[in-house]
C-alpha cells in the first residue's frame, strides 16, 4: 500500500505506542542511576525516530519500495518492532484500567478523596505489569530476529497415508510435495539447492507443486530456472498456479502486460520440465491400473482470494478411475466445495497458508494466528474417507524468516 496518508496515519499510531512504552520504561527504570536512564530512554527515542522516518519515506521513495533488502529486513524489523510495542501496549492498558478503576474507588467510594484533590495520594504504576508488557514485546521482538536463521532450514516430513481401495499397482508410491516457493523473496541459491537435494534424496515416483512459485512476476525466475529444472521423477512433476501467480498484487501498465507475464510464467513452468494442470486431469497408469491426478487453478474461499479454479472442467473423465488426487492451491476449498460436491477425491494436497511463517508445533500441540482465518492451515485433516494435506511452505514471503514453522518438504507414501 502506497497512499501516502495511510504511512503518516500508521507514524501517528507509532509515536502514540512510543510514548506508552516510554512511561513504563520510566517506570522500571525509576531506581536506576541517571546515566543509565538517560541511555535507555535515548536509544528507545532514537530506534522510535528513525522508525518512524523510515515509514514516512517510504511512500515517496522508489528506491525503498522496490528494494529487496528493504522489503525482506528493515519492513520485517518495523512490523517486529510495531506489533511488539503493541503487545506490550496492552499489557500497560490493563495496568492503566487497574489505575483508573483505583481512582474511582478512591474518589467516589472511600476516604481517600481529600487525599485525591491535594495531590497527597498517587496511584503509581505497576513495575510488575511494566515488566511483563516489555519482556512480552521483547520476547516476540527476539522471536522474529531470532527466526531471520530459519527460512532456508527445510524439514523433511513423513507420512504414510491408508486407503483399502488404493490400486495395488500404485501401494508403496512415493510422493514429494512442495508448496509456496515465491522465488522472488528467496536469495542464497547454496541454501535453497540443498532444499532440492533433499527433494532428489528421497528418490519420488512423483513430485508436485502446490503452486506460488513467485511472488509476482515471471521475471522473478530468472536465473532460478537451471535450479529447480533439476526436479525430475519417473511420474513427473506436475505443478498448479496459486493466488500470487497471477499477478494480482502489482499495478501493471496495461491488462495484456499482466496476461503476458502469465504466459511467462506458464513458460517458464513447461520450460523445467514442469507439467502444469490448469483446471485439468491426467491419468497416471501403472501395470493396467489407473490413478487420476487433477490440478485446478486458485479457488480460495477465504478473504478476497480469487475463484479461478473451475472442478466442473477438470472433474470429467475421472469418474471411473477408483483414487484421486487433487492439487489446489488454497486449503479452504477442501470445506467449501470437494468435500461437498466431490465426495470421491480422495487426496488433495495445497499449500498457501506458510503456517504464518510463525508458531508453536509439537508432537501434543499445534498453533498459529493463521488458524483463526484458516481451520485447515498444516499437516494432514482428514474426513471420513477424504484426506486433506497442508504443506507449510518451502519458501516465505514478507516476514523473511520462520519461528516455529520451518519450511517444509513432504514425503508422502501411500499404503
Amino acid at each position: 500500500m502506497r497512499n501516502p496518508t495511510f504511512w503518516w496515519i500508521l507514524a501517528l499510531v507509532m509515536l502514540l505506542l512510543d510514548w506508552y512504552v516510554f512511561q513504563s520504561l520510566k517506570t522500571v527504570m525509576q531506581n536506576q542511576s541517571e546515566r543509565a536512564r538517560l541511555w535507555v530512554l535515548s536509544i528507545h527515542w532514537f530506534l522510535a525516530g528513525l522508525a518512524m522516518l523510515m515509514v514516512l519515506v517510504f511512500p515517496y521513495a522508489s528506491i525503498l519500495q522496490d528494494s529487496p533488502f528493504f522489503r525482506n529486513y528493515v519492513f520485517a524489523l518495523l512490523v517486529g518492532l510495531f506489533l511488539s510495542k503493541l503487545i506490550a501496549s496492552a499489557i500497560f492498558l490493563t495496568d492503566d484500567l487497574r489505575r483508573g478503576i483505583t481512582w474511582v474507588i478512591l474518589r467516589f467510594f472511600s476516604s481517600g478523596a481529600q487525599e485525591l484533590e491535594s495531590g497527597s495520594l498517587r496511584i503509581p504504576r505497576s513495575v510488575f505489569l511494566s515488566w511483563l508488557g516489555l519482556g512480552l514485546g521483547g520476547t516476540l521482538l527476539g522471536s522474529l530476529l531470532f527466526g531471520f536463521k530459519n527460512k532456508y532450514n527445510y524439514q523433511l516430513k513423513r507420512i504414510k497415508l491408508s486407503y483399502n481401495h488404493l490400486p495395488t499397482a500404485f501401494r508403496g508410491l512415493k510422493i514429494v510435495h512442495i508448496s509456496d516457493i515465491h522465488i522472488g523473496s528467496l536469495q542464497d541459491k547454496y541454501a535453497v539447492e540443498a532444499g532440492i537435494n533433499k527433494v532428489l534424496q528421497q528418490k519420488p515416483d512423483l513430485i508436485l507443486f502446490t503452486g506460488d512459485l513467485v511472488n509476482n512476476k515471471a521475471a522473478e525466475m530468472e536465473g532460478w530456472t537451471n535450479l529447480f529444472s533439476r526436479f525430475r521423477a519417473p511420474m513427473g512433476v506436475y505443478s498448479i498456479l496459486g493466488n500470487h501467480d497471477y499477478g494480482d498484487y502489482v499495478a501493471w501498465p496495461s491488462l495484456e502486460a499482466k496476461q503476458n507475464n502469465l504466459q511467462q510464467l506458464k513458460q517458464i513452468h513447461a520450460g523445467m520440465g514442469w507439467r502444469l494442470l490448469m483446471n485439468e486431469h491426467v491419468v497416471l497408469e501403472k501395470e493396467g491400473q489407473k490413478v487420476a491426478l487433477l490440478g485446478i487453478e486458485n479457488w480460495g474461499a477465504k478473504g478476497r482470494f480469487p475463484k479461478y479454479g473451475k472442478m466442473q472442467e477438470a472433474y470429467p473423465g475421472t469418474e471411473s478411475i477408483p483414487f484421486k488426487i487433487l492439487m489446489s492451491h488454497d486449503p479452504s476449498h477442501w470445506d467449501a466445495q470437494v468435500r461437498t460436491v466431490y465426495p470421491d477425491i480422495d487426496l488433495m494436497l495445497s499449500g498457501h497458508t506458510h503456517g504464518m511463517q510463525f508458531g508453536m508445533e509439537n508432537p501434543f500441540f499445534k498453533w498459529s494466528p493463521v488458524q483463526w482465518m484458516y481451520k485447515q492451515w498444516a499437516g494432514l485433516y482428514e474426513e471420513g474417507s477424504q484426506k486433506l494435506y497442508v504443506n507449510r511452505g518451502f519458501g516465505f514471503i514478507g516476514y523473511p524468516g520462520r519461528v516455529g514453522i520451518l519450511p517444509e518438504i513432504t514425503l508422502i507414501e501411500l499404503v
